[in-house]
């Protein structure tokens, strides 16, 4: 199902969890940083930025991270697999043209920005770029709300 956003945010909500999805405004620079390395990876306009809420929780607390990734460039964490701060992420962040959920990965662990950790009822979610907005595949199921942007 297409979905046309432009600046503001598209809610996809399960029974227990949600994902946030905003598109990127202007092409910058992401840094993700592991134990390891620096990666690089260059969001272009209308990439997408997606928050997953495995547990649910507050909607603005998603915000505020989708925010802090797609307006003021704040670089990714990936915890190394294992790492007990993992079980205490409540959100996690994916960027890209196409993200999939899935629910069989470690939070906060995955540093290729197309899976991003999410609950059962949203395993196997697609979301992919478009033009004007975003294409939402699978979660027939699901409740889809637009909300409107906090910052100007």
């Amino acid at each position: 199902m297409i979905y046309p956003i432009r600046d503001e945010y598209l809610c996809i909500h399960s029974a227990s969890s949600f994902i946030l999805t905003g598109r990127v405004l202007a092409p910058f620079t992401l840094y993700i940083e592991t134990v390891q390395k620096e990666y690089c990876q260059f969001p272009e306009t209308g990439d997408l930025v997606v928050v997953s809420a495995p547990e649910g929780g507050e909607i603005s607390q998603a915000v505020i991270l989708l925010e802090l990734i797609r307006e003021f460039h704040a670089p990714l964490i990936v915890l190394p697999k294992g790492h007990p701060g993992s079980k205490r992420l409540k959100m996690v962040v994916s960027v890209g043209d196409v993200i999939e959920l899935n629910c069989s990965i470690q939070r906060g662990t995955h540093p290729e920005q197309h899976l991003l950790c999410g609950s059962e009822e949203m395993a196997g979610v697609v979301l992919r770029k478009i033009s004007d907005g975003v294409d939402v595949i699978g979660g027939e199921s699901l409740k889809i709300e637009k909300i409107g942007r906090i910052l100007p």
